[in-house]
């Protein structure tokens, strides 16, 4: 797996500090071009090329009462999506980033309308996972065919030139299911990660902890160890294969730009399983959901924004995409000190 290049990055950093500005006047932004620097080809990186991947998925733990809307709705937000109705189709068109919905398993009947404006790939693994509660979310095989869908879709993003990876999610149910996974690889206890997902209250929330807690329990008793292990137990497909697609980035090179909740559930899977990955990843925002900053902080990353999303979709790093594009148009276009002839010392 490559590593970011230092080099690039001292570069990067000598280039800031010859700016038309006070060093470190430019805060986080002078941090994000060298960061990027470092994971490019160049200590003047160019206009990144994003490509935002929603990957959608049901969850057989809906049936505990632990999301404020039902199944049916997972099918009918991807149709959303590829007609180009929803938050981050229309945050992708304003960011000038592709779109692409991949249903790995999505168990009810949708339709789509000629004319779409994101590309869906339908490769269902199975339709949505078993209840986690009660019985292994997916088999070993289902959770690896998943990751590998993952983990082709970040290679398709090399192919296609991509210089900048987003993951998305839909699956109802896969707050409960992201919130588990982050219980049981930080050994947080649930109620300090389980939230309110879409809008649930504060009474449905004691019984999503409680269902956290059973399904840990569970998984624990059938011996669950390994990132993977606890992926299959008490995961879903959508988060497999976020997992495997962050794998793929970083085995290729580009970097990732995490969403919310469930997408940092699911790159800490990926770290757990493969450390390297963590080089590649950069957090877009700190979502409202309650354990998020908590996952954040496992994974030692520090959020560009908090804006007291809590909407998923990919929609908070799509909103966090020009931002890092004009960090990285200061770097290369402001002038500098000898070029705009501007004297630095008396």
């Amino acid at each position: 797996m490559p590593t970011p290049n230092q080099a690039l990055a001292t570069a990067a950093r000598l280039h800031q500090a010859q700016l038309t500005k006070p060093q470190g006047s430019l805060g986080k932004l002078e941090e994000l071009a060298i960061w990027f620097a470092a994971r490019s080809n160049s200590a003047m990186p160019s206009r990144l090329q994003a490509a935002i991947v929603v990957f959608a998925a049901d969850h057989g733990v809906a049936s505990e009462g632990v999301s404020a809307f039902p199944p049916e709705v997972t099918g009918q937000m991807v149709a959303n999506f590829v007609a180009g109705g929803a938050a981050v189709s229309v945050l992708a068109r304003e960011a000038g980033a592709s779109l692409s919905v991949v249903d790995v398993g999505v168990a009810s009947h949708y339709t789509v309308t000629a004319g779409s404006s994101a590309q869906l790939f339908r490769v269902p693994v199975r339709a949505g996972t078993a209840n986690l509660r009660l019985e292994p979310a997916m088999s070993e095989q289902e959770c690896n065919k998943a990751w590998t869908i993952g983990l082709g879709s970040a290679q398709e993003g090399l192919v296609r030139g991509k210089t900048l990876l987003i993951g998305g999610e839909m699956g109802i149910g896969n707050t409960t299911a992201a919130a588990a996974l982050i219980c049981a690889l930080t050994d947080i206890d649930p109620t300090e990660i389980v939230g309110l997902g879409t809008g649930i209250t504060a009474q449905s929330r004691e019984n999503k902890v409680q269902v956290v807690k059973d399904a840990l329990a569970r998984a624990r008793a059938a011996g669950a160890v390994t990132a993977k292990d606890w992926l299959m137990q008490v995961g879903g497909l959508e988060i497999a294969a976020l997992a495997g697609f962050y794998t793929g980035a970083a085995e290729a090179g580009i970097p990732v730009l995490l969403d919310g909740f469930i997408t940092t559930a699911a790159a800490l899977v990926a770290v757990k399983n493969k450390p390297e990955v963590a080089d590649w990843l950069l957090a877009s925002h700190c979502s409202d959901e309650k354990g998020h900053r908590l996952a954040l902080a496992a994974l030692q990353l520090e959020p560009i924004l908090q804006l007291g999303l809590r909407l998923g979709e990919a929609s908070g790093a799509a909103l966090t995409l020009p931002l890092i594009q004009s960090a990285l148009a200061l770097h290369r276009d402001m002038a500098t000190f000898s070029s705009a002839g501007i004297t630095t010392k008396e």
